[in-house]
């Protein structure tokens, strides 16, 4: 069975279960986001035509918020902090070292499909700057070095 058809289904019932809310197509992407890691392009003529949308906005929607994704996502996802205090405290130099390390930039997967790389604009660490996530763990004071010795544990119990 194709992604299409294996995904479409719940897809469907997403979109009919939300469209009647106010403002539907947020919460339908978050919805099918949430259900299956990303919004495969392959989704959006369904959601446009279960909003009496054009393909064109809601597309537009998907690639305005960079929260949504219209790739699946790594195993696991690394958020990087830059807000104020990490950037205070190293956050732009790990980030060119993070990027490097994996081959990737933000909102992208490794070849492998190991990882994935996404900013995000506080984790509520700021007294550990500079910080990043993986999973539901949060890291603080994290350096090049230690991010190395956690994606290289991350890898290993995965």
């Amino acid at each position: 069975m194709t992604e299409s058809g294996t995904t479409q289904p719940t897809v469907q019932e997403i979109i009919a279960t939300l469209k009647d809310k106010p403002g539907a197509l947020l919460p339908i992407l978050h919805g099918i986001q949430d259900t299956l890691g990303y919004i495969p392009a392959d989704c959006v003529p369904d959601i446009a035509a279960g909003l009496s949308l054009s393909r064109a906005e809601v597309h537009g929607v998907i690639s305005f918020y960079h929260y949504f994704r219209d790739t699946p996502p790594g195993k696991q996802t690394i958020h990087l902090c830059r807000a104020e205090s990490c950037q205070a405290m190293g956050a732009k130099q790990l980030e060119e070292h993070v990027k490097s390390k994996l081959g990737i930039g933000f909102h992208e997967t490794t070849a492998d499909g190991k990882f994935s790389l996404e900013p995000v604009y506080c984790l509520g660490n700021c007294a550990c700057s500079p910080a990043m996530q993986i999973g539901k763990e949060i890291y603080g004071r994290v350096t090049a070095d230690s991010f190395d010795a956690t994606i290289t544990t991350t890898e290993a119990s995965a």
